[in-house]
């Protein structure tokens, strides 16, 4: 039994600050991984939390908590990432990071990053991690460009935190609009997948038909 549990079972601290203890480690460690491998909706998690903090907790610091334990662990996750794919390019036969980097970004998107790369610098990385499918690309740009470490992490700092603010915000309108948090976490969760799922759709409705096709 841990000194919380302890604490809990004693009356000492109530069991909700027990579970924000605990919330905010598994928030870190699940924004982290899903920088590293995009598999985990990261926006929606951010968003869900902000919902519940909007709710249960002093405001505005626990939102506050949230986006910045948000924007840290994305850094993180993006640094680690980068970090991993330089150790690609400088190798000789490369790495399974790099492949898998490059296998995430189209020739397309690659060469439009690498164009807004060249001419609007580090500032590409706010953008790119505020659009949907719109990191890889700039990263991989990034690499293949032989960024500095330091320079990519100076730009990704403000591009995680404008990133955790977004969705943190979105949080808080969801959090707003009802009083159930379910309710709040529901529209916040529908919010981020739309968000993200809005590009593609686009594309596909863009995209030229074949001849003939109704």
């Amino acid at each position: 039994m841990t000194p919380l549990d302890l604490a809990v079972a004693a009356g000492q601290v109530p069991p909700q600050a027990s579970q924000q203890a605990l919330g905010y480690p598994a928030l870190f460690v699940l924004v982290a991984l899903g920088a590293l491998v995009p598999v985990i909706p990261t926006g929606a998690l951010v968003s869900s939390a902000a919902v519940v903090a909007f709710h249960h907790q002093v405001l505005p610091f626990g939102v506050l908590l949230v986006v910045g334990v948000a924007a840290l662990a994305a850094f993180a996750g993006d640094v680690a990432l980068y970090w991993l794919g330089q150790r690609g390019v400088r190798s000789r036969n490369g790495s399974r990071w790099l492949v898998r980097l490059r296998g995430r970004a189209t020739p397309e998107r690659l060469e439009q990053a690498q164009t807004k790369l060249d001419e609007h610098g580090v500032l590409v990385l706010v953008v790119s991690r505020l659009l949907p499918a719109g990191r890889i690309p700039v990263m991989l740009a990034s690499l293949l460009a032989e960024l500095p470490l330091g320079r990519f992490a100076r730009g990704d700092a403000a591009a995680c935190l404008a990133w955790a603010v977004t969705y943190g915000l979105i949080g808080i309108v969801g959090g707003s609009l009802f009083p159930e948090p379910w309710k709040g976490v529901a529209l916040a969760v529908a919010l981020t997948l739309l968000i993200s799922a809005g590009p593609a759709l686009w594309r596909r409705i863009r995209a030229p038909r074949p001849a003939g096709s109704a």
